[in-house]
């Protein structure tokens, strides 16, 4: 996450140039991770909505769909509004360590520092809130994607034991966040 004020200020100022959508330092969501089933004790908790295994992996990405902050910890059971909830960086956004604000999708609670669309917009501006929110918001789905299209085993899944896939996916993340390494 950028932490001096100019670094935030610049995040602000390329999200804001995206949906003119004003203060916001980062897009945030959950993708799973598929993971071959776990068969030992709890395992029905790493099944997912989707009815698979899976590594539940929350992201905050900037406007240039670099991940700033990633949790990925939690089975595939887990509501993205339980891992926000539970992350350090909810704790950092509470104690004001940040100038702007995240943008989520429905599935996570709206607060004076993560805001998400209106569910039944009935006004003109509320309709343009949530264009714009969209489409501000729409950099992490893509950079999910990109992610993805990147390291195959994110896509198609990781077939080890739950060990195992917990460790390629750490390796992952390390070629993701310092590529030239």
């Amino acid at each position: 996450m950028p932490t001096t004020l100019n670094e935030q200020q610049e995040t602000i100022r390329k999200f804001r140039s995206i949906a003119n959508f004003p203060t916001v330092i980062g897009a945030i969501d959950c993708t799973h991770i598929r993971v071959k089933k776990v068969n030992a004790d709890g395992g029905q908790l790493y099944i997912n909505r989707k009815g698979f295994s899976s590594i539940n992996v929350q992201v905050v990405c900037d406007a240039d769909l670099k991940i700033m902050d990633i949790v990925t910890r939690w089975r595939g059971s887990v509501h993205d509004s339980r891992i926000f909830r539970e992350c350090r960086l909810k704790q950092r956004f509470e104690a004001g360590a940040f100038s702007g604000i995240l943008l989520g999708d429905s599935g996570y609670p709206c607060t004076p520092y993560l805001f998400t669309p209106l569910l039944n917009p009935t006004t003109p501006q509320e309709e343009r809130y949530n264009r714009s929110h969209i489409r501000t918001r729409n950099t992490v789905e893509r950079c999910f994607g990109l992610w993805k299209q990147r390291f195959c085993c994110l896509l198609r899944g990781m077939f080890g034991d739950i060990e195992t896939a917990k460790k390629q996916l750490l390796h992952v993340l390390y070629y993701t966040i310092w590529p030239s390494t």
